[in-house]
């Protein structure tokens, strides 16, 4: 759609590499695997599976930053990882997709790991069979503080943006960090993304909790179902009810963020891209059936932002030129 990140910069990375951004989230060992003859709900025995499956290192923050390298000049990773023998394997992988390393490393602690299975599609309209996530619960990204974000934080001045996830708010040493690095950006004028994950988080925080980053945000990106259970409201099941959470959204947050909803049958088709006074437009997100899931909310999330920037930065060279002139 014209005027979308969808259509410029496009899904497949940016004609010019611009701006810098720092992307503080998990970094795990993530082992994946899709099972296309099992079912979950039919598994009522030990069961062994022949199916694909690979080890990656992963987490929310490389995930990202595989995306994001194709679209800014500059990616950084900030997080807390283990000390063992996965430590050079993590930091290898950042170079190889051209991330700076920003990693804290724990010393004698392991590094986390995270299992992925998904199933079988659903029949009979062969949507995205379910997704099993195992996530290492005392994993060093837990417990990533304030004087990491401190050590990191000329990082997060100097970029164009921070990047960070709902993830971090599930342990309270970690949300104390967020909450710094998210504080830390904002007072040097560096605009802050937050995606606000888990999607169950209203099952798993207080309300506060689960709210308390909003504000501290200038793009919030989110599937609606997560925040109509966190604000009361029905689940939207169309476009048109999903524009219809707009006024609930500007007393939400104060100010004027960017909220990026997504919704759809697997909450990945279409987004909603909103900011009060000045847009509200839905648009086909690219996803399609038979598309990889896997890392396409990323590669949609750093398309989005770099439009965002480059936006933001047009309008600056315009107030700017408007007086000179």
């Amino acid at each position: 759609m014209p005027g979308t990140a969808v259509a410029d910069p496009g899904l497949d990375g940016a004609a010019r590499r611009r701006f810098s951004v720092v992307v503080l989230g998990d970094v795990r060992i993530e082992v994946r695997a899709t099972l296309p003859d099992v079912r979950f709900t039919e598994v009522s025995a030990d069961r062994l599976a022949y199916a694909p499956a690979r080890a990656v290192v992963g987490g929310t923050a490389v995930n990202m930053a595989r995306w994001a390298v194709r679209y800014f000049r500059r990616v950084s990773v900030l997080g807390r990882i283990g000390d063992d023998g996965f430590t050079p394997v993590v930091r290898r992988e950042l170079r190889r997709i051209g991330a700076r390393d920003l990693l804290r490393a724990e010393p004698g602690a392991a590094n986390g790991v995270t299992v992925m299975l998904r199933d079988r599609d659903r029949a009979p309209d062969g949507g995205p069979g379910a997704r099993l996530l195992v996530a290492q619960s005392d994993a060093p990204d837990r417990r990533i503080s304030p004087a990491d974000i401190r050590d990191a934080a000329r990082a997060i001045r100097r970029a164009d943006a921070l990047c960070c996830d709902g993830y971090a708010s599930l342990a309270a040493t970690s949300r104390t960090a967020l909450r710094t690095a998210m504080e830390t950006a904002r007072a040097a004028g560096t605009p802050v993304l937050f995606d606000l994950v888990p999607h169950d988080v209203d099952e798993r925080l207080p309300l506060a909790d689960a709210l308390a980053p909003l504000p501290l945000a200038d793009v919030l990106v989110s599937e609606v179902s997560t925040l109509a259970r966190l604000l009361g409201l029905p689940v939207p099941a169309t476009a048109a009810d999903v524009r219809a959470m707009v006024p609930a959204l500007d007393a939400l947050v104060p100010g004027r963020p960017l909220w990026l909803l997504r919704f759809g049958p697997s909450s990945l088709e279409s987004v909603l891209a909103h900011r009060r006074g000045e847009l509200t437009v839905d648009y086909p997100s690219g996803y399609r059936k038979g598309e990889e899931r896997a890392g396409f909310g990323d590669r949609l999330t750093s398309a989005e932002l770099y439009w965002w920037l480059a936006r933001r930065a047009a309008g600056r060279e315009r107030r700017v030129g408007a007086r000179t002139r």
